[in-house]
């Protein structure tokens, strides 16, 4: 049994002992270090639904036919051409530009950072929606320090744990990364059993899912293993929306959902910052809406945010600037308000929203009017990788069962959770069972 805290420390060390080598900052690094990771997890999932395509794969005039695209894009999977599949970058030779290598426009290669960039714009050819989302700046690397990289991720441990564990490994980078960017341009992740927690609750069949606040895409490709765990498949049964401010996030988003075969429409920058543009028309059209926003932000223009509507209890409290003071309310208004007739709604939300008052209390009391609060999580502290703040997750159902429109369900789970380090929490898949098999009974 491969120790996969061990596998991810190791990596990790080799990566931040080459990120203080090379001189490069934090912005500089971080995303060709992901490039490579992402690389190296397509790779393994590659490698194991081309297992599943041979297996059955018809024989013509003595000879295995060769596999295509086509038969990954049937299986949730990213079809990698040879020159980029990791094998073949990190088997090159030394000196490069005596190997006589040309790039898609057929320019001769003289580094190895012309041969990553080369490989990255063959998997974004493979994918519309990763069109200039890969990096392509690997020439900032000597050739020694980035075959170096290569190898680092190259960890033969990789190959001897399952697909799941690889993504694990995957995502436990950007998390790594949170901690050291965090302060760099306000990246934040959400933890995976919190996000498993929401889509269990929700339960996604099919649909419209919409993530206003969709940062790396974590519920997106947990909502996609869901529903491919229900015997449908993802892809022709959801559709994916999301919007994403900080455009490094945005890029993160797009690489997470094709490694797993996703495909989604994600807008980013200003046109998505969710206080001022519905930026994908979808006000009463979702199925299902799950988000981790950013909590307690304040100074967001009170007219702006009035004029691009959504919400509809009314605004939160504004000051004399003319500003909303905490935006936790106006979050919580549009997750409701994206809802259709029979849709359902989990988000993250600060602990300090389920009992503040003024004017959010006058839209807390009409949510409760409404009927469709379904159910409340308290959650206790040390569940996030770069906050140590308590948090609850909330859930909305406009299509609740007559004999439950009354209700609500509360779960008070602060004290239930399995420590993972000092100063990380998390619930484990039997403490994930525990908890919706509550959430089951309630239902009846």
């Amino acid at each position: 049994m491969v120790n996969i805290r061990k596998l991810k420390s190791d990596l990790w060390e080799s990566a931040d002992l080459l990120r203080a080598g090379s001189k490069l900052t934090s912005n500089q690094y971080c995303m060709p270090v992901l490039g490579l990771i992402f690389l190296r997890y397509a790779y393994s999932r590659f490698k194991l639904v081309e297992q599943e395509i041979l297996k059955n794969r018809p024989v013509r005039g003595g000879r295995v036919m060769p596999v295509e695209a086509s038969d990954f894009l049937s299986k949730s999977a990213l079809y990698l051409p040879w020159e980029a599949q990791y094998e073949y970058l990190v088997n090159l030779p030394a000196d490069i530009a005596s190997a006589g290598l040309t790039n898609q426009s057929g320019h001769t290669m003289n580094s190895l950072g012309e041969v990553v960039n080369n490989a990255m714009e063959l998997v974004e050819a493979q994918s519309e929606q990763l069109t200039g989302v890969l990096p392509k700046d690997y020439t900032i690397f000597s050739d020694e320090l980035l075959a170096e990289l290569l190898r680092i991720f190259n960890n033969n441990a990789l190959d001897k744990v399952g697909g799941d564990v690889i993504g694990r490994i995957y995502e436990y980078f950007p998390n790594k990364f949170a901690k050291n960017i965090a302060q760099d341009d306000g990246v934040f992740f959400t933890p995976k059993s919190l996000v498993k927690m929401i889509v269990n609750v929700l339960e996604p069949r099919g649909g419209v899912l919409l993530d206003p606040a969709c940062g790396s895409g974590g519920m997106f490709v947990q909502t996609g293993d869901f529903v491919n765990a229900a015997g449908m498949e993802a892809n022709s049964a959801m559709t994916f929306y999301g919007q994403e401010k900080v455009e490094y996030n945005a890029q993160l988003c797009l690489m997470n959902m094709a490694v797993h075969g996703l495909n989604g429409l994600i807008k980013s920058g200003d046109e998505a910052n969710t206080f001022y543009h519905d930026a994908h028309n979808l006000d009463g059209c979702c199925d299902y809406v799950m988000a981790n926003p950013p909590f307690n932000v304040d100074k967001v223009n009170s007219e702006s945010a009035q004029s691009a509507g959504r919400l509809p209890f009314g605004l939160s409290s504004v000051n004399k600037a003319k500003e909303v003071g905490n935006a936790n309310y106006l979050w919580i208004s549009y997750f409701y308000s994206y809802l259709n007739e029979r849709g359902r709604a989990g988000f993250v939300m600060a602990s300090s929203a389920t009992d503040s008052s003024g004017k959010d209390k006058d839209i807390r009391q009409k949510l409760v009017e409404s009927g469709h609060v379904d159910v409340m999580v308290s959650v206790g502290n040390n569940f996030f990788y770069t906050k140590s703040l308590p948090c609850s997750l909330w859930f909305f159902d406009k299509g609740k069962p007559e004999a439950l429109r009354d209700k609500v369900l509360f779960i008070d789970a602060r004290n239930y959770y399995t420590v993972v380090d000092r100063t990380l929490n998390e619930w484990r898949e039997w403490q994930l069972k525990n908890l919706n098999a509550i959430v089951w009974l309630y239902r009846g």
